[in-house]
């Protein structure tokens, strides 16, 4: 573009949302209803937007779509306060789904993205990309540049462009509104029961296998290694779950440790998952790993053998809480 006698370069385009999952519903030449969100590991007040957005996708006989972005913006506006995940973009799209979403798109974030004004992104991005005729939102949904869009001007663009608007208030559970702060919060103190009450699965952490000391295996409970954790590691303790090769077959029940081999002299944290039953090579394999219940701290045992009877107990507790 040249201006005044000089010559600019166009601003570079945003990148585009991508389909990253779907159904057969999905029908990308039609139009379709839409919820935007982080959606932040898929708690019950975002299932309770899902449903609404089903429930008026249905009405209309329209597929419904759900936009999550990749990274949070918050790494790009604030990078040393954005929040560690609760989920990865693949464990969303695959828990959006499950509640009944035809298509999970991502949308990549970058400052392109993040400078965008409010106008910009609905009209590049939800109507131009992904065909909106109805949009779901939660009452507090903040979106474009500064986070200066908000479901006022939300409302005024829908009908502006006659975009059917539902916009769903707060879940409260306790004495809070649910979200993904308050999540993130219970499993970084390890109350994992609470956390998995206010999510719509158990939460989950995925890790590759990696080799450790192998003391697991001389005392009779061999254990999984796990590096590249890209989720909120829950508290040091030891936690009844289960666990799996990523994507293939039955999880079987598991034992977990998070913390060091206080026993061994051991410093550093590791997290460890005895699959319980189960026999064969996992190193460079990926596990999921789902927790369900903390079953007591982290300590230092006077010998082995102590350490030996106490793993015995915590697989017994697993195992019932695991077939629960």
């Amino acid at each position: 573009m040249v201006s005044n006698g000089f010559v600019h370069a166009a601003t570079p385009p945003i990148l585009l949302p991508i389909l990253l999952q779907s159904t057969e519903r999905w029908r990308p030449a039609a139009g379709c209803g839409v919820t935007v969100g982080n959606f932040d590991g898929v708690h019950v007040g975002h299932a309770a937007i899902v449903k609404r957005l089903i429930d008026t996708t249905s009405r209309r006989e329209l597929p419904s779509a759900a936009l999550t972005f990749d990274p949070h913006p918050a790494t790009i506006l604030r990078p040393e306060a954005a929040p560690p995940p609760l989920s990865t973009t693949e464990r969303r799209a695959e828990l959006l789904l499950a509640l009944g979403v035809d298509a999970v798109f991502v949308q990549p974030t970058d400052e392109r993205l993040t400078s965008l004004p409010p106008e910009a992104f609905f009209v590049q991005v939800l109507r131009e990309r992904l065909g909106a005729v109805a949009i779901v939102e939660g009452s507090d949904f903040r979106f474009g540049s500064g986070r200066t869009g908000d479901v006022r001007l939300l409302a005024d663009l829908c009908g502006r462009h006659g975009v059917a608007l539902d916009v769903v208030d707060p879940v409260v559970r306790g004495d809070a509104t649910v979200s993904s702060s308050r999540i993130r919060g219970l499993i970084a103190s390890g109350r994992l029961v609470e956390a998995n009450q206010l999510l719509t699965a158990s939460y989950r952490i995925r890790g590759t296998v990696v080799p450790g000391a192998r003391r697991g295996r001389s005392l009779g409970f061999p254990t999984a290694n796990l590096s590249d954790i890209a989720t909120v590691v829950p508290a040091e303790g030891v936690y009844a779950g289960r666990a799996g090769i990523a994507g293939l077959g039955t999880p079987h029940p598991a034992a977990i440790h998070i913390g060091s081999n206080a026993t061994f002299g051991e410093t550093r944290v590791s997290v460890e998952v005895h699959l319980i039953g189960f026999e064969g090579d996992l190193y460079g394999r990926r596990l999921d790993v789902d927790f369900l219940e903390r079953l007591r701290e982290t300590r230092r045992f006077d010998s082995p053998e102590s350490l030996k009877a106490q793993l015995a107990i915590d697989v017994a507790a697993s195992l019932k809480i695991a077939a629960a």
